[in-house]
């Protein structure tokens, strides 16, 4: 009967060792969350001291803290401080734990020793962003949360606070990123074919069409990317002839609505009353240099006129409400007269993997130098992970969930009945055909 026990007992920890090795490697956040948090909590708390005056984050105290040790606490050494621990919280990705600085610090030495950190405390990465003066958050992640990428339910609350913010892919620290219109309103993304460019515009295109927002598609490629996603366009322009026509009908209605600020007494489309405000416009460019390059002589007076127009969109166009995104495989000097001059404007930068420095170097190397080497480590079989960043010479990896052509199609099907209605744009807007005696995206038979 003992030896029957025993066999139990080994048959189950050795089943409780195989659980947690599958749960590893297919379900990380569980193991992380049975296994990972608490051994690294543990870790950090036993650690913390010596590993901060390790890595050179301590300072001497003040003298008075210094006079008090001595004389009050009775203690003749006195011991360098480090930050002060305020807040840890534990995550199905990784643990958050804010930092007061002492006197002496600041959040740029806390990221250098950020390398040290995740191999004292055992983690996959450490992060470090500054919260407030004086504060820094260390974002550590227990795993590789780029590996399979599984988006958060709930945004933080400072990230959802505009009126146009779209969740399209996971930074490596585990929070969302995301394309907030209010603070970015203009962004240029960058990738070699099979890079997950497409995947990254679709995931952008199913955010915006949940949203009451207008969406004005530019496709030179014949419209093989875009013209599934009519039901959810105010317009689109499949050839450029087409992109032409429509990007004078932008600039127009950008005017308009210049007038109408005008009129109001205010310089911002949000500040209009709500009865006449114009509905947001987000104008989708798929490859962008379709509208730089000519074949013929004859060509180049569209496409000095075309680039004119864009610029001036760029320039102008997002105190009214019509923002830019554009998607190219490369964007420099030798597409033309006009296209320095239009990256310039575009503020937000996402770079998938490139066949070349010099296409990251016009991605990123004007806004955020250190980005590049990051995007010529992005290796080929993990399409969809990217640089994104800013202005502020920030930057992060990134990296968009898996989404089909067919489900981003569906989700404009079924938000269809969102589509706006803009007068200038009515001689764009995209025809949906179906099957004779079909159903259409809002339930009405249509016949074709």
């Amino acid at each position: 009967m003992s030896d029957l026990s025993t066999v139990i007992e080994v048959a189950g920890a050795l089943s409780a060792a195989g659980g947690l090795g599958y749960a590893k490697v297919r379900a990380p956040r569980v193991f992380w969350s049975l296994v990972g948090l608490p051994v690294a909590r543990v870790r950090f708390a036993a650690t913390y001291r010596s590993t901060m005056d390790v890595c050179g984050l301590t300072v001497q105290p003040s003298r008075l803290r210094a006079f008090m040790v001595r004389n009050v606490a009775r203690r003749p050494d006195v011991q360098p401080v480090p930050p002060r621990v305020r807040r840890v919280r534990g995550s199905s990705t990784g643990m958050r734990v804010t930092l007061r600085l002492p006197a002496g610090l600041e959040p740029a030495d806390v990221a250098a020793a950020s390398e040290r950190l995740r191999h004292a405390w055992g983690v996959h990465s450490v992060h470090v962003a500054e919260t407030k003066p004086g504060f820094v958050e260390l974002r550590m992640t227990g795993y590789d949360v780029l590996r399979r990428v599984k988006m958060p339910r709930r945004l933080p609350r400072k990230a959802a606070t505009g009126p146009l913010v779209v969740p399209v892919a996971l930074r490596e620290d585990g929070t969302a990123f995301v394309r907030d219109y209010a603070k970015i309103p203009h962004s240029l993304t960058l990738g070699a074919n099979q890079s997950g460019k497409s995947m990254f515009q679709r995931n952008l295109i199913a955010g915006l069409a949940k949203l009451p927002v207008g969406l004005v598609g530019i496709d030179c490629k014949r419209g093989v990317e875009q013209r599934g996603y009519a039901p959810r366009l105010s317009a689109l322009a499949v050839t450029p002839d087409e992109a032409s026509q429509l990007l004078e009908a932008l600039v127009q209605e950008m005017e308009e609505r210049f007038d109408t600020l005008s009129a109001h007494g205010v310089s911002d489309l949000w500040d209009l009353p709500v009865k006449v405000r114009p509905v947001p416009l987000v104008v989708l460019v798929d490859e962008v240099a379709e509208l730089f390059l000519v074949a013929v002589k004859k060509d180049e007076e569209r496409r000095d006129r075309m680039v004119m127009h864009l610029v001036r969109l760029a320039q102008m166009a997002r105190a009214v409400g019509i923002y830019l995104e554009i998607c190219g495989q490369r964007f420099g000097s030798e597409l033309g007269k006009g296209a320095t001059m239009l990256r310039a404007q575009l503020t937000g930068r996402v770079v998938h993997r490139v066949n070349d420095k010099q296409t990251a170097d016009m991605g990123l190397g004007d806004i955020a130098p250190d980005a590049v080497s990051a995007v010529t480590t992005i290796p080929p079989d993990r399409p969809g992970v990217a640089v994104a960043g800013d202005s502020s010479g920030g930057w992060s990896r990134i990296r968009t969930p898996e989404l089909s052509a067919a489900a981003a199609v569906a989700i404009c099907h079924e938000y269809a009945h969102w589509t706006p209605d803009v007068p200038a744009l009515a001689p764009f807007r995209p025809v949906v055909r179906t099957a004779p005696g079909s159903a259409s995206p809002l339930g009405a038979p249509v016949t074709a």
